[in-house]
């Protein structure tokens, strides 16, 4: 694959091997990989005692019910998404496929009358989508980037040409909204099932050999192939991941609103590359957490529903989350620079 000799390559390997769910290797305590590992934990700390001063009902627990309901749909598309970004990709399509399961699931529920049917029809859509981004970018070599915003436009127009261009109301089929409104022990389903898919996600990506894999391949891919993984088939597999998440997460949020469209979903891909990056997952790829992602979430779903309690205008909201992008990414640089790595 390149000029460089194995004996060269397997001295970059142990380094990207070890740099798993989080790139910890050493064992002696440093202060400045804690600050560096733990810091938006403590910013989430102070964010949250500032909310609970400007908006008095922030830590109610009908607000806090509703933030995370709310914010389920894109949390379950960012852990997808933090596969891929330690994966070493990119996933531009995600807003996309997110539309499309919303529009399959409302009028697939309208067509057979059953939300099952229907949800397996979304779900495998989403399956397929992540499928052919895999191809594409494994397969055939094409930057995740370029790749994925081609898919976001055919997986766009599908959305588009099923549903006429019009929007699928489903209100004939009570049980349609099930998957949004239904509560267990008082809790709403949707957070539920982000809870579970956030612990899950992160015992797969912490504890197992395919986390540890998907990060090495990351982290240094000639090192991972010449190691003897199977690199091309392990970053296929977390685009499928996201397919599906972003699938399923438009078929709750389609759940919630009671209505499917194909014009959803445009800030949804800038939305979770948001939440991973706030979170401290390294757009270089090798080096993340799924809690780190959690912690994104929380972090700007939390930035949010202050700035609608206070009437923040939409545009400033967008100029806010933008500059904390940009923030967060270049402390990430720094931190690198800092290691030398």
């Amino acid at each position: 694959m390149s000029g460089t000799t194995g004996t060269e390559e397997e001295a970059r390997t142990a380094p990207a091997v070890a740099r798993v769910s989080d790139g910890v290797a050493a064992s002696r305590f440093s202060f400045s990989r804690f600050a560096s590992r733990y810091s938006m934990v403590g910013v989430l700390v102070l964010l949250v005692i500032a909310a609970s001063v400007l908006y008095p009902g922030f830590l109610r627990g009908a607000n806090i019910g509703n933030i995370l309901t709310q914010n389920s749909a894109v949390g379950l598309i960012a852990i997808g998404m933090t596969f891929v970004i330690i994966s070493g990709g990119f996933d531009l399509s995600v807003g996309a496929t997110y539309a499309l399961g919303a529009t399959l699931f409302a009028g697939l529920t309208l067509a057979t009358g059953s939300i099952v049917v229907a949800g397996l029809g979304a779900l495998a859509a989403g399956v397929i989508v992540g499928l052919v981004n895999g191809l594409v970018v494994a397969r055939l070599g094409i930057n995740p980037f370029v790749a994925t915003l081609g898919t976001s436009s055919v997986v766009s127009g599908i959305a588009y040409i099923y549903s006429n261009s019009s929007p699928f109301i489903v209100n004939s089929v009570p049980e349609f909204q099930d998957l949004a409104l239904s509560t267990i022990a008082g809790v709403r389903l949707p957070i539920w099932i982000l809870v579970i898919v956030f612990v899950v996600a992160g015992f797969l990506l912490a504890k197992t050999t395919y986390g540890r894999n998907i990060a090495a391949v990351g982290g240094n891919y000639e090192a991972a192939w010449l190691t003897g993984l199977r690199v091309k088939g392990l970053n296929a597999s977390v685009y499928v991941l996201t397919g599906v998440l972003s699938a399923l997460a438009g078929m709750m949020d389609a759940s919630r609103l009671g209505v499917g469209q194909a014009d959803v979903g445009g800030a949804m891909a800038l939305d979770a590359i948001a939440i991973v990056v706030v979170g401290g997952t390294s757009l270089r790829g090798g080096e993340g957490a799924i809690w780190r992602s959690a912690v994104g979430l929380l972090i700007l779903a939390t930035l949010t529903n202050v700035f609608y309690s206070l009437n923040v205008s939409q545009n400033w909201q967008l100029i806010a989350k933008g500059c904390i992008v940009v923030a967060a990414v270049a402390v990430d640089a720094l931190v690198r620079r800092r290691r030398g790595a």
